[in-house]
């Protein structure tokens, strides 16, 4: 059965210090809640995440990274492998964020291979993807989606789910205060969910979980992860607020 997960994405945020007030102010917030079958996944950047690791120890947060390089080592100024995760306890990790592919020209190719190494790494993967504007307005999303869940996923053998998380992040209403109704994420992960049955099984579809990302807030959060196929949230700028970040994971 696929689990319930709540997970914050830093971006470029929080220093060393700002890491562990962060980190602490999360662990009071959540000290008294019962999480069941509920995730609690926060992703810092490089440079905090070995400390995030130490801190979380014995708590119910996972630590995740932003990204990583799909090459296992060498002439690669700047970049992260899966082995050097590994090494400091890093077993999760995002990949293809709107950001990532809009700022650092990363397309579904490129993702495909990263995905490859990070499963044969033995990673578990919370791939994004999601239609631009432009897209919705076009009525042309639902082909955006199929086509990046397509060309980066569809070449993982079924077995491969069990490490992939998805996260659905329509990219117009992410750090814009727009956010899709409850009834629009609905729509799109249900879509998700078929084109992942047609291509393989019912069983790989419905075993998976599929987040939302795109400006989650305690004040939308219960309404969105109502829904039936809305499995939790990928959150960005709320999750840099223990309160915030907390009432959603609550929430859900």
């Amino acid at each position: 059965m696929r689990k319930k997960i709540v997970a914050g994405n830093w971006k470029m945020n929080n220093t060393i210090t700002q890491t562990n007030t962060l980190i602490d102010g999360l662990k009071t917030e959540l000290k008294e809640t019962t999480l069941e079958d509920t995730r609690v996944i926060i992703a810092p950047s490089f440079v905090n995440l070995q400390q995030a690791v130490v801190a979380t120890e014995e708590s119910v947060i996972e630590v995740s990274a932003q990204n990583m390089h799909q090459s296992k080592n060498g002439a690669y100024t700047g970049e992260v492998s899966a082995e050097m995760l590994s090494s400091i306890g890093i077993e999760t990790v995002i990949l293809g964020h709107s950001e990532r592919r809009t700022y650092f020209n990363e397309t579904d190719q490129s993702l495909a291979e990263k995905v490859a190494t990070a499963i044969e790494e033995g990673f578990e993967v919370i791939f994004c993807f999601g239609e631009q504007l432009e897209d919705r307005e076009g009525e042309n999303h639902f082909n955006v989606v199929k086509k990046q869940l397509t060309e980066a996923l569809f070449g993982l053998a079924p077995e491969a789910y069990g490490k992939i998380i998805l996260a659905y992040e329509p990219v117009w209403a992410i750090g814009t205060g727009k956010t899709a109704s409850a009834d629009q994420a609905q729509e799109m992960h249900a879509f998700i969910r078929k084109t992942l049955s047609e291509k393989y099984t019912d069983s790989v579809a419905n075993n998976v979980s599929i987040l939302y990302g795109g400006s989650v807030k305690p004040n939308n959060a219960k309404d969105i992860f109502s829904k039936p196929d809305v499995d939790g949230g990928l959150i960005g700028g709320a999750s840099l607020k223990a309160v915030d970040f907390s009432e959603i994971v609550k929430a859900i």
